[in-house]
């Protein structure tokens, strides 16, 4: 009986000088976080297998549209310029001073194809990588506009930089000559509305920085003071106390807040149609 005992208060022992280790790394703070120093290379090797095996279990049952058509290779061009290149670079094109100043480094995605599968990189694109600074584009572009990303990446390695170049110039228009409007993002009424999604309402505070001002029910963030706190939204009489506290008036302040209120300091966040009604059911629900 002594062996199995000693062995246990071995891994006891063991367990305590981690716990304690630990705690004095993070609030003694000597874990180093500027992104002008690398992460370690075990560390760095770790963190890219788990976001590799992360990646292939969730897009494992996606299934690709066809990826072959002209059209769409050519809107996942101009998509690829708009989103990707001021952290990624394209062919004769560097990453701007964003892309370039981050750690871990995103590097290029022109062998993106030789790594990927074409569902593991809508789903990275779609989804985006927590911690790494690679934004999720699921509230920012169509499924038609995630798919046509993937097409083009699996056509990016066949691209010179004078065809880059010429696949993704922008025609002037207008008598200033000002650059056409984007040619990707999901505009209101491209798509049909569908019922209120509370829980998809919950995923898209904070991909429109809610959760940056404002302490909300369920979402983590750290303790802002910039905006009032929203626990209890749903059981308020009033909306920024102008408006009825009902989802469409909801809608109406998370789209035209300055419409609204000329005065506030909350900024429009551009939130489309649809993602207002479900960000307005989520924050019916918190009582």
């Amino acid at each position: 009986m002594g062996a199995p005992k000693t062995a246990l208060l071995t891994v006891a022992a063991l367990g305590i000088a981690g716990v304690a280790a630990g705690a004095l790394v993070v609030y003694g703070g000597l874990y180093d976080v500027a992104a002008t120093q690398q992460h370690f290379q075990p560390v760095y090797s770790m963190l890219e297998t788990a976001m590799r095996q992360s990646v292939k279990m969730r897009a494992r049952n996606i299934e690709p549209p066809r990826l072959d058509d002209e059209r769409l290779v050519m809107r996942g061009a101009a998509c690829f310029r708009d989103k990707c290149v001021q952290c990624h670079g394209a062919p004769g094109v560097a990453q701007g001073d964003i892309g370039k100043s981050m750690q871990p480094l995103p590097g290029p995605l022109v062998d993106a194809r030789h790594h990927w599968k074409p569902r593991e990189l809508y789903w990275l694109t779609k989804h985006g990588i927590r911690m790494s600074g690679m934004p999720a584009w699921e509230f920012r572009l169509s499924e038609e506009d995630l798919w046509s990303v993937v097409a083009f990446m699996a056509r990016l390695p066949e691209f010179t930089p004078q065809q880059y170049a010429e696949a993704t110039r922008v025609e002037p228009t207008g008598a200033q000559g000002a650059p056409a409007r984007p040619a990707c993002g999901p505009a209101d009424g491209a798509a049909p509305l569908r019922a209120a999604d509370a829980q998809r309402g919950a995923r898209a505070l904070p991909q429109y920085a809610c959760s940056a001002c404002h302490t909300i029910p369920g979402i983590t963030s750290s303790s802002p003071n910039v905006g009032p706190p929203l626990a209890g939204m749903g059981g308020r009489s009033l909306i920024a106390g102008k408006l009825a506290n009902t989802p469409d008036n909801m809608v109406r302040w998370l789209r035209h807040t300055h419409e609204v209120d000329p005065l506030t300091a909350m900024p429009q966040m551009g939130v489309s149609e649809q993602d207002a009604r479900d960000i307005a059911a989520y924050l019916a629900a918190l009582r």
